[in-house]
């Protein structure tokens, strides 16, 4: 191992945990030195653990999420194992819980009452719809948050609302929680005192609809779907080249537009031509713009696209399937066990400076019982 002290280092985390959101909060403490303990049912663990067994026999959010924890199994309506629970509490700088609303109360271990107890520690609530409010008991899962918050009506194409592929409420939610963290104990580093933070995913994404919210509020305007295009920028969106592949464009500002007709299009004139000269004016003419670059996307191969792209200086990109992914050759990879195999995943973003980074396997249910039984009972 290195010795190399990690930011989080000597920070204990108790975690009552489920699903996605919260073990993503969980998982980035623990990359960064945390020891997280998660606290499964006996009977089957953390549901996320049977989402599917695409990974060895494991399931690809399970391993991806819960990576470098220890996990021990309780029934914490046993008095035997709810007192490990609450020794481990009494030790922990943080606890966090993404149980039903309410359910953490009905066990004594809401966490006004922990805070009470333990003046230190840092609690987080993770709920689907807040504390309050006529929908705070309501279940809350990824799509029907996509959906509540309005998003799923922006993204898709004309024809349908969609969902964004990946559990976008979910992941969200928990890079909030994991900030709030991170500033609770840096404010209990100045003032001795703990505080409880709470997150949902609701406002989560309510905040990430605030444009479209106030686009609409202060100007009537609704958010269009638009596939791979955008709503306010024009051009900004994918092309068909001559061979069938897909480019992404953006021209941002004036002279990204003015190399974009020179260099691309082949006519300087165009970048002032009343139809097209401001962003305003191409959103105007967006149909009769699009139609005069496919055409000339539809004549050029996406080798010579990308030469007459990058020649202009305009930002582009390829539209890639998830199998080019595998092989991209920006993207880092890191390596780590699982109960069934070895684990090969995309490495979380932060680089930390002079740190060779190592990460801790994805724990069988209950493969720390026996230890942490002898340590906390």
């Amino acid at each position: 191992m290195t010795d190399i002290t990690r930011p989080l280092d000597g920070i204990l985390v108790v975690a009552l945990e489920q699903a996605v959101a919260a073990p993503f909060t969980t998982s980035r403490l623990a990359d960064a030195g945390a020891r997280v303990i998660k606290i499964e049912r006996p009977d089957g663990g953390d549901s996320c653990r049977n989402y599917n067994d695409y990974v060895h026999g494991e399931s690809a959010y399970f391993v991806w999420l819960n990576r470098g924890k220890e996990s021990i199994a309780l029934d914490i309506k046993n008095d035997t194992d709810r007192k490990i629970l609450e020794t481990m509490i009494a030790r922990a700088d943080v606890f966090i819980q993404n149980l039903a609303p309410g359910a953490t109360e009905k066990l004594g271990l809401g966490s006004d009452a922990l805070r009470d107890l333990h003046t230190k520690l840092v609690t987080c609530d993770i709920t689907g719809y807040g504390n309050d409010g006529p929908m705070k008991n309501a279940k809350a899962y990824d799509l029907l948050v996509q959906c509540e918050s309005g998003l799923a009506s922006i993204t898709g194409t004309a024809d349908a609302p969609g969902r964004v592929g990946v559990s976008v409420c979910d992941i969200a939610t928990g890079m909030t929680a994991h900030a709030a963290i991170l500033e609770a104990l840096i404010e209990r580093s100045k003032t001795g005192r703990g505080r409880g933070v709470s997150v949902s995913m609701f406002d989560t994404m309510a905040d990430w609809m605030s444009v479209p919210l106030m686009q609409y509020e202060y100007a009537g305007k609704e958010t269009p779907r638009v596939g791979l295009s955008h709503t306010i920028i024009c051009p900004y969106g994918a092309f068909t080249c001559s061979d069938g592949s897909l480019i992404v464009i953006a021209v941002q500002n004036q002279n990204e537009w003015q190399h974009f007709c020179e260099g691309v299009l082949g006519d300087g004139a165009l970048a002032n031509d009343p139809r097209f000269k401001t962003n305003s004016d191409r959103l105007g003419n967006q149909v009769t713009l699009e139609g005069m670059i496919r055409d000339v996307f539809a004549a050029h191969s996406r080798e010579e696209m990308f030469k007459l792209l990058n020649a202009a200086n305009i930002a582009s990109g390829s539209v890639t399937e998830v199998r080019d992914l595998a092989n991209h050759p920006q993207l880092d990879r890191v390596e780590f066990s699982s109960p069934s195999g070895p684990v090969s995943c995309p490495a979380p973003p932060i680089r930390r400076s002079n740190e060779a980074p190592e990460y801790g396997p994805a724990p069988a249910l209950g493969a720390h019982s026996e230890s942490l039984r002898k340590e906390f009972g």
